[in-house]
């Protein structure tokens, strides 16, 4: 799967029967979709003579928001693969101990790798979030909406890939990095809450004075 094809043929690619990519791509999709919105209410704000003393503020989210739109897409067909990598280590053979126990730690390291990749997600998400709420302070009060709407992407793809750690999570043996993970995916998925909920608050506000 490669994110270099038409919106078209992903969404047939993900309707299909092939169960990757699925909802912890969609998820980094939705981080991605996120963080254009925001660079788009940036560059909507840069240059008017209105927001003159937000545009330095909005340059540097701008650049900020356009790496994260970067790593998010990445993550779309990384967590594509891992998922892959996890189904091929099922095929491995299992006729001996000896095979047993190759497939078995295979298995378990490619399920871990398949946890950490939604968790990148995630971590990414409070980080853009963190950009929603200083544009939607600053930036143009027409694109306020889109700055709405950003967040509520972002909120999505934090809930969406803390539901596709939990579901690899199950499938490790490993107690110590079960408990640690779980704890990070609790965490920031109640950080990125909050600041969803922050902008979001603001965002309202501004729409019900407009």
């Amino acid at each position: 799967m490669s994110t270099q094809i038409t919106v078209a043929a992903f969404l047939d690619e993900l309707a299909s029967s092939s169960p990757a990519p699925g909802g912890g791509s969609v998820g980094a999709l939705a981080g991605a979709l996120g963080a254009a919105l925001t660079s788009m209410v940036c560059n909507l704000t840069i240059g008017k003579k209105k927001y003159v003393n937000a545009e330095a503020d909005m340059k540097k989210i701008l650049r900020i928001s356009e790496g994260l739109r970067s790593r998010f897409t990445a993550l779309v067909e990384k967590d594509a693969t891992a998922f892959n990598k996890v189904m091929e280590a099922y095929t491995l053979p299992k006729d001996t101990e000896s095979h047993k126990a190759l497939r078995s730690a295979a298995i378990q390291e490619a399920t871990k790798e398949a946890a950490l990749v939604p968790l990148e997600v995630m971590s990414h998400c409070i980080d853009a979030l963190a950009l929603t709420k200083e544009v939607a302070e600053k930036g143009n009060t027409n694109s306020i909406s889109d700055v709405g709407v950003s967040a509520l992407m972002l909120r999505a793809a934090s809930e969406g890939a803390a539901l596709n750690v939990k579901i690899n999570l199950l499938g490790i043996t490993d107690t110590e990095f079960v408990g640690w993970k779980s704890d990070e995916v609790e965490s920031l998925l109640k950080t990125s809450r909050v600041m969803a909920e922050r902008t979001q608050a603001i965002v309202a506000g501004k729409v019900g004075e407009r």
